[in-house]
């Protein structure tokens, strides 16, 4: 997206945030909210900047992977906007945050050889994080994922995340013994467990995953990763057994959260009433019943799009992810390193499982984790993580690095 073509592109995203924007800036009475203006006036700064340092000073081409980014955290802004201006001047400063850690990891990751020093220090603070966590974490819905200071909540398992990718990327891209994959084995084993420890069992879900994917794209062995999925069912098994009562209850109403309308299958019902209500275009921001429903703009907000947005912008949030990953095998298959093709299909198949976890358990069509949706759901944590991980897809892009088309 080289050339004059970027401008097109950025003025039609441009207009549809306006429209979406203007509904919140004004109330009803036509009453400005000017915090609210001042953040959407900002975001939409931060965007036309990156736009035009990026393609017209720094000449560099494709930004198709930022413009799916500010289109998913536009709609974020403005759900939040919905709901009161504390909510969006956080989750604002949460985006500004990720999309620092974005341009500074594309620093990094710039150099593979810079990158490798970064694996040992990145892989001994995941560790450190999910211990404090686990050592000091509050119970919070069933879980102990969340630490809370000086008035502020972080999800250390977020942030986990992306050092989960680099350190993995960086391991296995200079494979040069079994002693180097041992140790990414047993350090992937203590986060999954810790995870599991603290009842986060989606975003273990998604450790898991993500570490399949990594196995895969160093051996591209079938047999391999059988063997993986094989080893984690009976450890699975395992923690089943060692916690049945715990497990059992999160997936008591899987399929047949009807009959439990009114307890535990209270918010996918309410999930799968309003969101079909919603039409193809909506009942307009701010006009529906699911924002009053326990989660609505985090777990919920799959929802929440389907029945204020329309089924056309939420099935058009469905396929950006699937884009995003598409484009992170597109980029994976021409980088210039192993890292960087084995970090963008890690971080890309990620983002899509987490997107996939949040909408089909929403919807019952797989048991309900909790896990957030990428750039849209409400939280600081999971903004910034996202936004970090699409560096490593950008980074795998060629045309990232030499402007013009690849």
């Amino acid at each position: 997206m080289s050339g004059p073509r970027w401008f097109p592109t950025m003025l039609l995203i441009s207009i549809f945030q306006v429209i979406t924007f203007y509904q919140v800036i004004f109330s009803a009475e036509g009453e400005l909210n000017k915090a609210a203006a001042v953040v959407f006036f900002a975001f939409t700064a931060i965007e036309w900047l990156w736009s035009v340092v990026s393609t017209i000073i720094l000449r560099k081409s494709s930004l198709a992977l930022e413009y799916i980014a500010f289109f998913l955290t536009g709609i974020s802004l403005v759900v939040n906007a919905s709901v009161s201006t504390s909510l969006l001047i956080k989750q604002f400063v949460a985006v500004c945050i990720g999309f620092i850690c974005y341009v500074s990891l594309l620093f990094i990751v710039a150099d593979v050889e810079r990158a490798e020093k970064f694996r040992k220090p990145f892989a001994v603070a995941s560790i450190v994080m999910l211990v404090v966590t686990l050592i000091f974490a509050k119970n919070i819905n069933g879980a102990y994922n969340w630490i809370s200071f000086g008035g502020f909540s972080i999800q250390t398992s977020e942030f986990v995340k992306v050092t989960f990718v680099f350190v993995g990327a960086a391991t296995l891209e200079k494979l040069q013994s079994s002693r180097s994959l041992t140790q990414y084995v047993i350090f992937s084993v203590i986060c999954i467990g810790m995870l599991f420890l603290m009842r986060d069992l989606g975003t273990a879900l998604i450790f898991f995953f993500t570490f399949v994917v990594l196995a895969f794209m160093r051996s591209g062995d079938v047999r391999t990763i059988l063997f993986l999925i094989l080893g984690a069912a009976m450890l699975a098994g395992l923690v089943v057994l060692m916690r049945s009562d715990y497990i059992m209850a999160r997936f008591a109403t899987y399929r047949h959260v009807w009959e439990y309308a009114n307890a535990k299958g209270y918010q996918q019902t309410r999930v799968l009433t309003y969101s079909v209500s919603g039409g193809l275009l909506g009942l307009g921001i701010g006009n529906g019943h699911l924002r009053d429903v326990f989660a609505a703009t985090e777990d919920l907000i799959f929802g929440v799009l389907c029945e204020e947005w329309g089924m056309l912008i939420a099935f058009l949030v469905a396929q950006s992810f699937v884009f995003i990953f598409i484009h992170s095998i597109r980029c994976a298959k021409g980088a210039r390193s192993a890292f960087y093709s084995i970090a963008s299909c890690a971080a890309g198949g990620l983002l899509l499982f987490q997107a996939a976890l949040n909408i089909f358990g929403v919807t019952d069509f797989l048991p309900m984790t909790g896990v957030t949706l990428p750039f849209v759901s409400r939280g600081g944590s999971s903004t910034i993580s996202c936004w970090a991980l699409l560096a490593f897809i950008k980074a795998a892009d060629n045309r990232t690095w030499a402007g013009g088309k690849r």
